[in-house]
């Protein structure tokens, strides 16, 4: 669909795209991470239209990075902007002195990091951030450069949980085109980072230089075959100790599917290390084969316990049991409590599922 051909999202759209992250609250309540650029603020009017439709409110939340001049007037239009259209905001702002390199991802983390202090603060559960498909697709080139694996490269989670709100994409299979026409039909404008044509960022290069992702993108029906294969194995294989630790059971370990066991096993690292990415194919397909052949040691006493991507794997004996299991704990001193990574099962396990969650009414 060309961008003269795209029509805007309609209501009853968007309330199919958040229907996939219910139950919500009886009067809804989200905050909305807005940029000021075109994807943040047609989701910002969007999800504004559906929680006022269920008596609840949108809080926009816009950062203000300090990386230009200008950034700080551009946030403060922006609240003006979303002011006019009935949203309430607050400008969130990156304080401190700015990296020499890495400049995007720490830029990333300290965004995020704001967001999500502003929500735990402000009691709200929902945080929403306006990806959409181009965007998916540019994370599955840079992650197949890198030679991530399955979960890799099955893009952007639609959900992610965190400690201290639900990080909710649901404009992820969404092309950016009908965003733009979402804002056009209601007159809205916007403002265009100039970062996002600067090619010394990785994702702007690829961008620009169209590298085709479309083949390595799993339908949707195959990515919600391989979650359920997922959860199954997770619910069968993971235990949690009485110290918090995790464990994965060996024997059922050895007996999934070796490409199950490696996203099990790039899952938990992922989420106990504090990782951003789960780790690269061949690292975690070698570690799930050493989890499916180990043994405890016998007379020799030689170890079979290793490390991954932050994480040391322990085989270890249930007292008075033959059963054997690997204990999953974070290396000392690399673990950030700040970090929060992917969930290991999808979020009808987590804060807002079908258990009874402290916060429905």
């Amino acid at each position: 669909m060309s961008g003269s051909e795209a029509r805007g999202l309609r209501e009853q759209e968007f309330a199919a795209l958040m229907a996939q992250f219910q139950p919500f609250e009886s009067q809804p309540v989200l905050a909305v991470g807005v940029s000021g650029g075109r994807d943040s603020l047609a989701l910002a009017v969007l999800a504004h239209d559906w929680s006022t439709a269920r008596k609840g409110r949108v809080l926009a939340l816009i950062v203000d990075h300090g990386l230009r001049p200008e950034s700080g007037a551009e946030a403060r239009a922006t609240l003006e902007r979303l002011g006019g259209l009935g949203l309430a905001g607050e400008i969130l702002t990156w304080e401190g002195p700015k990296p020499a390199s890495a400049l995007q991802e720490t830029a990333r983390g300290a965004r995020y990091r704001l967001l999500f202090d502003s929500c735990r603060r402000r009691g709200i559960l929902h945080l929403l951030v306006g990806h959409h498909s181009g965007d998916q697709a540019e994370t599955i080139a840079m992650r197949a450069a890198r030679r991530s694996g399955p979960d890799g490269l099955a893009g952007m989670a639609a959900v992610v949980e965190h400690r201290d709100a639900r990080l909710l994409r649901p404009l992820v299979g969404v092309p950016r085109e009908r965003l733009t026409a979402t804002l056009r039909a209601r007159a809205v404008g916007w403002v265009d980072d100039p970062s996002n044509d600067d090619r010394r960022f990785e994702r702007v290069r690829v961008r620009q230089d169209l590298i085709a992702a479309s083949s390595i993108v799993p339908e949707p029906a195959v990515r919600a075959a391989r979650d359920r294969e997922l959860t199954a194995a997770a619910l069968a294989a993971l235990e949690v100790e009485p110290d918090g630790l995790l464990a994965l059971d060996h024997i059922i370990m050895s007996r999934l599917n070796r490409q199950i066991a490696a996203r099990l096993l790039g899952r938990v690292v992922q989420s106990i290390g504090g990782s951003e990415y789960p780790p690269r194919r061949d690292r975690v397909e070698r570690a799930a084969a050493r989890l499916s052949e180990g043994a405890i040691p016998g007379k020799s006493g030689k170890s079979q316990d290793f490390t991954l991507s932050g994480c040391r794997l322990m085989l270890r004996r249930l007292p008075g049991s033959r059963r054997q299991r690997w204990i999953v704990r974070a290396e000392s001193g690399r673990r950030d409590e700040r970090k929060q990574s992917q969930p290991l099962v999808p979020a009808v396990f987590f804060a807002c599922g079908a258990s009874g969650a402290p916060h429905l009414d």
